[in-house]
């Protein structure tokens, strides 16, 4: 068979470490110039492949594409949009072929989360419904860690650190002011249905740092009698307490504490305010000072102080859907498989598709305490390895020096007339 083209783009909320997956994909397909030919890049996305909107990273230097392991945030775009089934909307498959068959691609590295799997799972199927031959391969990334099947999800690890640090480095601060100031510190955090970044707040705590914290997840509901208790007991025996809440936590009736009353390009509800809807809470039961803070963007973006697993994990699932598309394998996913937690260590499994897209993992009730406001010794030992290890970028005056890529857009070879 004739040399293909491969197709690489970056989907959803982005992460510390995507472009380290996009490092992992990009240098096996090089290593591989006998089976794969160039490396096309959608800009925004899937969105780039429906607009003929192609980027060639053949125009990178080795040096810059290898400089991707260090640099946060999406470096080819991203987009949350999510392919309907064929049945609903043929066209956008008919585009994809299209656009595929002018480009001569024959793989496809979809890079990304929940909705993201599924949109591969549907190009997937391309060569089955629409004859085109397309090995279709899913590239985990999600903060969320929500995944199904894989241990962790590369870009968990480092907003997990980030957040025990932030939390850990916040509390000093909260207690050096307590005694005449500020006694309460809310901190809101990433986290529609699972808890998983909520919880690393609860690594803020070890033998030799006794921090007092309250965790709200999204898998407990809201109960504020006993919320506002387990704060009033904190502060009195401390001092100061310090809460991390999840944006998705919520009430019985379902309602979520911080619902804006909009909607996202995938139909799930906006979040945002949880952190001072908490505080003000306090304020009016308690009367306790105090301040909050909303992670958002920064909890993802922090590739100054990645954690080298998760860095590592990303650039090896990367890695291995090249390896996995070339030794004939169609819609799967590379995983994350933990062999051990002391040592942490881990290798390479593989998904299938068809039971990763639109499945959510939520963290198990055993890694949450009694009372529902902290983690367990069997969270924490979940937790250790992924946040371990650093891997800093190069610095340049002071400040991290990320890469910047030239993005060169492929000519087009279509008519320009398809529309979302």
């Amino acid at each position: 068979m004739a040399k293909m083209n491969a197709f690489y783009a970056q989907s959803g909320g982005v992460t510390a470490v995507i472009n380290a997956s996009a490092c992992g994909v990009i240098e096996t397909c090089r290593k591989h110039k006998d089976k794969i030919g160039k490396v096309y890049a959608g800009r925004n996305g899937i969105i780039g492949a429906l607009t003929e909107d192609l980027i060639d990273t053949s125009k990178e230097s080795a040096k810059a594409i290898a400089a991707l392991r260090y640099a946060p945030a999406g470096a080819f775009g991203s987009c949350r949009y999510k392919l309907k089934s064929l049945e609903q909307n043929k066209r956008e498959y008919e585009r994809l072929i299209e656009v595929f068959k002018a480009h001569n691609i024959g793989y496809f590295f979809y890079n990304g989360g929940g909705d993201s799997a599924d949109t591969c799972w549907k190009v997937s199927q391309l060569a089955e419904k629409m004859g085109y031959p397309i090995k279709a391969i899913h590239v985990p990334k999600t903060v969320d860690n929500d995944l199904p099947i894989t241990d962790c999800c590369p870009g968990f690890g480092s907003v997990a650190k980030y957040i025990a640090i932030a939390t850990r480095e916040a509390s000093f601060d909260v207690a050096s002011m307590a005694k005449t100031s500020t006694k309460v510190f809310v901190l809101e955090v990433m986290g529609r249905h699972a808890g998983w970044i909520a919880a690393a707040g609860g690594m803020a705590v070890d033998n030799e740092h006794n921090i007092p914290i309250v965790i709200l997840f999204p898998e407990v509901e809201f109960n504020q009698e006993k919320f506002l208790a387990a704060v009033k007991e904190k502060v009195e025996k401390f001092g100061y307490c310090t809460v991390v809440v999840s944006e998705g936590c919520h009430y019985p009736d379902g309602k979520f504490l911080a619902e804006a009353g909009t909607r996202d390009a995938f139909g799930h509800a906006q979040l945002g305010g949880a952190a001072p809807v908490v505080a003000n809470m306090i304020k009016e039961a308690l009367g306790y000072k105090y301040h909050w803070a909303v992670a958002d963007y920064l909890q993802r973006a922090a590739r100054h102080i990645a954690s080298k697993t998760d860095v590592d994990q990303a650039y090896a699932v990367g890695k291995a859907a090249v390896e996995f598309a070339l030794k004939g394998y169609n819609s799967v996913m590379p995983t994350i498989v933990r062999v051990s937690d002391k040592p942490y260590k881990w290798k390479i499994g593989m998904a299938q598709l068809k039971d990763v897209a639109n499945k959510e993992k939520m963290m198990p009730r055993s890694f949450i305490t009694a009372d529902g406001f902290g983690i367990t010794p069997k969270c924490r030992a979940y937790l250790s390895g992924l946040i371990k290890g650093e891997d800093y970028p190069p610095y340049k005056d002071g400040l991290p020096n990320y890469v910047r890529l030239k993005n060169v857009a492929v000519p087009k070879k279509l008519k320009d007339d398809f529309q979302l």
